[in-house]
């Protein structure tokens, strides 16, 4: 049977996820790196319940925060600020020389730039009305 093309948007986070690693899997032998790692923290309440998280890896000498998140009834708390300086200190202790992330205009750009990020890119209309920015925090190296 040859190859088709059909509309999957429901594929499972699974399939997903087997497709994102044969992605990395390439990128390690092209890129001659294979350090790439998870790193993730989190701010849980009394419960157990994660309450906040900045999630993203190091990979090559980067690192990119993918995910950050506080619940709204505990913002204006630090933990925002907390979760980013722990990732920011964890890439850099992992040799992580630039962190990367993006955020909207109607997220967190201010906090990034307080704590040292740079914006690199703005695109406007995404989504419509708004802007997204790609920020980087350059990290000096050690010695």
């Amino acid at each position: 049977m040859a190859p088709r093309l059909q509309a999957e948007h429901d594929l499972s986070s699974h399939d997903l996820g087997a497709i994102e690693e044969r992605l990395n899997a390439d990128n390690r032998r092209i890129a001659g790196r294979d350090d790439d790692r998870g790193l993730v923290f989190a701010v849980r309440d009394e419960a157990g319940r994660a309450i906040g998280v900045a999630a993203g890896y190091s990979w090559a000498g980067i690192a990119e925060l993918e995910l950050m998140w506080v619940e709204h009834e505990v913002r204006g708390r630090g933990y925002g600020r907390e979760l980013l300086d722990a990732f920011v200190a964890e890439a850099a202790s992992r040799g992580a020389r630039r962190i990367w992330v993006a955020t909207h205009d109607f997220q967190a750009p201010a906090m990034y730039e307080k704590a040292g990020f740079e914006r690199m890119a703005e695109f406007a209309g995404w989504p419509e009305g708004h802007s997204n920015f790609i920020l980087c925090k350059t990290i000096a190296a050690n010695g």
